[in-house]
């Protein structure tokens, strides 16, 4: 089985790729895919976005960068410049669901815009010069568009089709549907990833005792939730408490490197604690604390006493 790292914006940089890759990683993650690229036509990326795909960033990691647009020449012209870097892989967003994202018909807004689509897929996929695997859901309003919406992923060499079988008016609610999944199986010609609503061990053989022929799947949330789950997965390895205050501390000394102030450094680590509280038995109680600290200092000590608590 292949695992990949699925993006979430503001979380899975190269800070947190570099750390979760020393320590969790152990040659199980065959690809980490980066938060996504604003596509334009400037002749620079963002200093954001360069820094986080630099090749000097990502050590010992093979790297997917994610490009998120409707605009097929400046997905090009981005790709160019991405692939300059080195990459032989871009990723397509097609599956981001937030609402001003969806507004401007990008991620899984572009769904609802077929011929756009159709022509935008013929256009970047004409003029490709690396890989282009795309992430999706499948569809917009209604379950059923992504029939319509394989048969236009039909006519390109997507090098891998990556499904997350929720519409995007789900978000993350609702359950992954599985029909359309199974139905996607069948019907696509390009190789196809799972992703979604994998968060245990049980979760993993469920899907796998339902879907043996799947290869590949993309694990976020629940990575982001237990760092350690594919060990969990593979070799039934409970997490441990001192890796994960290991990775903990990682992280928050890079963000303390690279970000200037109490709160920017504050706000990077809350959002990362939004899932890692699950870790833990008293996590309403700590999820509270995190969230008032005003200060470095207020932090580390709700964080020390936190890892006095034992880890599940």
């Amino acid at each position: 089985m292949n695992f990949y790292f699925a993006p979430l914006e503001g979380i899975t940089g190269y800070i947190y790729r570099n750390a979760h890759n020393q320590h969790f990683n152990h040659n199980n993650i065959t690809k980490y895919f980066t938060p996504f690229i604003m596509a334009n036509q400037s002749n620079k990326l963002k200093s954001k976005d360069i820094n986080d795909i630099l090749p000097d960033n990502n050590p010992d990691i093979v790297l997917v960068p994610q490009i998120l647009t409707n605009n097929a020449d400046d997905f090009i012209h981005t790709s160019k410049r991405i692939a300059r870097l080195g990459y032989e892989e871009i990723n397509l967003n097609l599956g981001c669901p937030s609402g001003t994202v969806v507004a401007k018909n990008r991620g899984s807004g572009f769904l609802a815009k077929v011929t756009e689509l159709d022509n935008f897929l013929d256009r970047i996929y004409s003029e490709a010069i690396t890989r282009i695997s795309i992430k999706t859901r499948i569809g917009k309003d209604d379950p059923e568009e992504f029939y319509e919406l394989i048969e236009i992923f039909n006519k390109y060499p997507i090098s891998e089709l990556i499904i997350h079988p929720r519409i995007q008016k789900d978000f993350y609610k609702n359950s992954p549907n599985m029909k359309i999944f199974r139905d996607a199986l069948a019907l696509s010609k390009n190789p196809v990833c799972y992703n979604g609503d994998i968060f245990t061990p049980d979760d993993f053989h469920r899907f796998t005792n339902e879907f043996p022929e799947v290869g590949t799947v993309m694990i976020g949330r629940g990575l982001l939730s237990n760092p350690g789950l594919i060990d969990a997965i593979q070799y039934n390895v409970k997490l441990e408490k001192e890796k994960l205050k290991a990775f903990h501390d990682q992280i928050y000394e890079g963000y303390q490197r690279t970000l200037f102030g109490d709160r920017n450094v504050l706000y990077k680590m809350k959002e990362i604690w939004f899932y890692l509280i699950s870790r833990f038995p008293e996590n309403a109680k700590y999820a509270k604390k995190i969230k008032k600290a005003e200060r470095l200092a207020d932090y580390e000590q709700v964080i020390e006493r936190l890892f006095q608590e034992d880890v599940v």
